[in-house]
């Protein structure tokens, strides 16, 4: 079981790059941030972009890996995407994972001054974004007409340090997203059923991912792949348990090793935001950081 952490991207420069070394000293594996133009209640708050925010945090860092969790097609193009994460793959020394979904229809659906897609439409545009993506980080020239995205001899060359592109870490939870994740992922993400997250309890939301891993699973062996080679992540905040488990080392150990019986193998936690939905004791969560992975064999 190993352990991350997502970084919102919040702090000006001067104050995050403490946090991202940070991150680094207390041993996370990945620290990952999100990717959208604003987020929910931080909607009127800083807020800036992902890609430069991890730039800065490669230079910062030396064997954190860095990730975006994740990015989605509601404002992002795969030609000009993969550029930048070839060229944030080769400043980072190869330390980038691209988390991806279909996003959602939050402030980042309507900024660029689009109506909002539908979910089906969603899903469409993402299974092209991903093909089109992977192509980009693995061929020296790709051309491309679809029913979304186009490219007339896109080139990123050298390409990725990471062979033969940067991991993916694919957001999905339906039939499509899932197929996708087996076909294109070398890591699955996941935030439980929202469904549960008001009035479910922590039995159903566990059943809930039971589920979807066995759907991931059956997902891979429709294409002949072994779903032990996916990651199965967990982006913590989002299930009935909410703050509880960076309430204490004991609690997060509890709610840890109930998933990872599941199948889950990497913990995603938010650091402390002071007056937000992620407002938890930096204390407990540095020893959570400290003395849980130890616990749990990671």
């Amino acid at each position: 079981m190993r352990l991350s952490t997502v970084i919102l991207p919040i702090h000006r420069w001067s104050e995050g790059r403490e946090a991202w070394r940070r991150a680094e000293e207390l041993g996370f594996h990945t620290a990952y941030t999100y990717d959208h133009l604003s987020w929910r209640s931080f909607r009127d708050r800083t807020w800036f972009g992902a890609v430069p925010t991890l730039t800065a945090a490669a230079t910062a860092t030396t064997a954190l890996r860095l990730g975006t969790l994740v990015t989605s097609p509601n404002f992002r193009h795969p030609v000009t995407l993969a550029k930048d994460l070839m060229t944030l793959d080769d400043i980072s020394g190869g330390r980038v994972t691209l988390g991806v979904g279909a996003g959602t229809t939050g402030f980042d659906a309507t900024a660029l001054g689009q109506e909002p897609w539908s979910p089906r439409e969603r899903a469409d545009r993402l299974a092209e974004f991903v093909t089109l993506l992977d192509r980009l980080l693995t061929e020296p020239a790709v051309t491309h007409r679809g029913a979304y995205y186009s490219a007339d001899e896109a080139r990123n060359i050298p390409g990725c340090v990471q062979r033969p592109r940067l991991p993916f870490a694919v957001a999905a939870t339906g039939p499509r997203g899932l197929r996708l994740a087996a076909r294109h992922g070398q890591a699955w993400v996941t935030t439980g059923d929202s469904r549960l997250f008001e009035t479910g309890t922590p039995e159903q939301s566990r059943a809930a991912v039971r589920g979807q891993i066995e759907r991931l699973g059956a997902a891979c062996e429709d294409i002949d792949r072994n779903p032990d080679e996916l990651d199965k992540v967990l982006l913590t905040g989002f299930t009935p348990e909410r703050d509880l488990p960076l309430s204490s080392v004991d609690a997060f150990v509890d709610f840890a090793g109930r998933h990872a019986e599941l199948g889950i193998t990497e913990i995603v936690v938010h650091a402390p935001v002071p007056d937000s939905d992620f407002d938890t004791d930096p204390a407990v969560f540095e020893r959570i950081a400290a003395e849980a992975p130890g616990q749990l064999g990671g």
